[in-house]
């Protein structure tokens, strides 16, 4: 609908309705409106003291929330003389436009031109430090904010610059800042909390910091600290603790929060309960673009492939957003885990049709796409056509796709170009001895272990843990014998592996990495870590609830094939997150249809 102004409003209700369009994001009656004022000479006004320059600044914001920086600056330059107020409203629509190095530099262009930071300008500059994580730049930032008084009395400029600190991974300046402001507000709490839920092992610091919140001399939570904490407990698969959190969501009324929804979808998904995952999804008033990552991810990670692509169509009507690269690569993991190479190649060359360039994870999803297809010439020739160098995540799906394959030349190749980079993780080692151990070649998987130890790398330890009722956690190592329930669990064990011998199972020891006799491997492979936890869960888990258990390695084949009869002669179901996917064992079926 056109905007019609057929007298000329006074300068106060023309402020009001360039304040109601902006709020509303409505850009064609706000460009209608900037030109009337432009054709009627009310802007841009000479004098800063005019109750008409306001309208100047009101026009940079109605841009801003556009998603028009760039009109912004036009509407800025327009102006003779910029204040405080201007040069704050085009300071944040360029941080909050993702424009953050042009932001900065109009930081300290404001700051030449003799103008002081503010608390609306100094958070604008410490959003964009963190946007582009530069810690020497955010030190510098601090300093200025102390001598201009802003830190750490002022409380809005000071938990903008510990937010700054939490994302610039400089948590020890962030937890000092914390301690110095006198009266902290739940943004000054969240972000030290989002601080620690970054780090791998520092949830337990974000959960403490999330409960001192809760208690009377805290200041509460909102919805950015709420995800962050679902968030940690989704990574560390405390499903019991986030289920609570849930209901804290659900009382505060912060459920309805696409934050808070996406974040929720990746609890239940990465604790094994995807359909608990989908319902969230579905009951979501809102949902941003995280939240339908979220959720095609959860079908890539379950194995769901038709579910995955049909969400996506639905996307494509239904989301205000373009896919992002994060969406791009959900639809390659889920073309990855059901071998489906068309689908990969088409998902792959349709991003450029939204503008992206595909970056390493992209390259690393499409090789093992190939590899595990057995199309490792194919594998090559995409790895050669990439414009960046190619990372240990390329190189490495490319070896799991000559393991998978037994293509042992092309295997050492890969490791070699892995070791090339300098990597110092355990995983290309283990995949090559692994790969001439499947061989039968012992002596090459000997050299490829004394490799790794000349190197200095150790091996990391294969860890399986479930969670048990009031949230504990227990914790296996292959062959353990530290748990205090341990006699029953072997004991349990033997009598169902008697079962499932019955019922046809032969150990697979071409899985055991050294040349040892039959009986050691048998028992080598007869207590891996997922089994001993399989174990306790068949004593310690009701039926017809399902053993959840979740392992930091690749589950290897013979425990995949054991799983399988173990829930055909016991009945019951049991779902494993190794460090690919999700695997749901029922009826001595996998939900991977065995491609993993």
């Amino acid at each position: 609908m056109a905007l019609h102004l057929h007298t000329s409003p006074a300068p106060h209700a023309l402020c009001n309705l360039l304040l109601s369009l902006s709020a509303a994001g409505d850009l064609p009656r706000g460009q209608q409106l900037h030109a009337h004022l432009l054709k009627s000479g009310h802007t841009p006004s000479s004098s800063p003291s005019s109750p008409l320059f306001i309208l100047s600044t009101h026009l940079i914001t109605l841009y801003s929330r556009c998603s028009l920086p760039l009109l912004s600056l036009r509407a800025f330059l327009d102006l003779p003389s910029p204040t405080s107020s201007s040069w704050s409203a085009l300071i944040s629509s360029l941080s909050r436009n993702s424009l953050p190095s042009l932001a900065l530099l109009t930081f300290r262009r404001m700051l030449a031109a003799g103008l002081p930071p503010c608390d609306r300008t100094l958070p604008s500059a410490a959003k964009s430090l963190a946007t582009i994580s530069d810690p020497s730049a955010s030190a510098a930032l601090h300093s200025l904010a102390l001598k201009s008084s802003l830190s750490p009395y002022n409380v809005f400029a000071a938990s903008s610059l510990l937010d700054m600190y939490a994302k610039c991974g400089r948590l020890a300046d962030a937890r000092q800042l914390f301690d110095e402001i006198p009266e902290r507000n739940v943004v000054s709490w969240s972000a030290l909390i989002y601080g620690y839920a970054q780090f791998a092992g520092l949830e337990h610091e974000a959960l403490h910091l999330f409960r001192a919140a809760l208690q009377p001399g805290g200041c509460g939570v909102n919805d950015f600290t709420l995800s962050c904490i679902v968030r940690v407990c989704a990574a560390a698969t405390l499903l019991e603790l986030g289920s609570q959190v849930h209901s804290l969501c659900f009382k505060t009324a912060y459920d309805v929060s696409p934050f808070v929804g996406s974040s929720l979808v990746s609890l239940y998904s990465k604790c094994g309960l995807v359909d608990n995952a989908y319902q969230v999804f579905h009951e979501m008033p809102e949902r941003n673009l995280g939240a339908w990552n979220a959720v095609l991810m959860a079908s890539a990670q379950h194995g769901h492939s038709s579910l995955a692509f049909n969400r996506f169509q639905e996307m494509q009507r239904l989301c205000p957003h373009s896919p992002n690269f994060i969406t791009f690569l959900c639809l390659l993991t889920v073309c990855s885990h059901a071998g489906l190479v068309s689908e990969g190649r088409h998902y792959f060359s349709l991003m450029s049709n939204y503008g992206i360039e595909p970056n390493s994870e992209h390259y690393a999803a499409m090789v093992d796409i190939l590899g595990r297809a057995g199309k490792l010439k194919e594998a090559i020739a995409t790895i050669e056509s990439m414009p960046v160098t190619p990372t240990e995540s390329v190189w490495g799906a490319l070896l799991t796709g000559c393991r998978l394959h037994g293509d042992m030349e092309t295997a050492a190749y890969a490791a070699d170009k892995v070791f090339d980079l300098g990597c110092e993780g355990s995983g290309a080692h283990m995949l090559l001895v692994n790969a001439y151990a499947t061989a039968g070649r012992y002596a090459e998987a000997a050299e490829a272990r004394k490799a790794m130890r000349d190197r200095g790398v150790r091996k990391e330890t294969g860890l399986s843990w479930l969670e048990l009722d009031q949230g504990k956690v227990h914790t296996f190592v292959s062959g353990d014998r530290s748990h205090s329930r341990m006699e029953e669990i072997y004991g349990v064990l033997e009598e169902v592996g008697k079962k499932m011998e019955a019922m046809g199972y032969v150990a697979d020891t071409s899985w055991v990495g050294r040349d040892v006799d039959g009986e050691e491997k048998r028992r080598s492979v007869g207590y891996h870590s997922e089994r001993l936890a399989i174990g306790l869960g068949l004593l310690a888990v009701a039926p017809p609830r399902p053993i959840r258990v979740m392992k930091n390695l690749r589950v290897c084949g013979d425990c995949h094939n054991a799983i399988k009869y173990l829930t055909k002669c016991t009945g019951r179901t049991v779902i494993l997150r190794d460090n690919r996917r999700f695997h749901r064992f029922e009826n001595g079926i996998c939900s991977c249809g065995d491609y993993w």
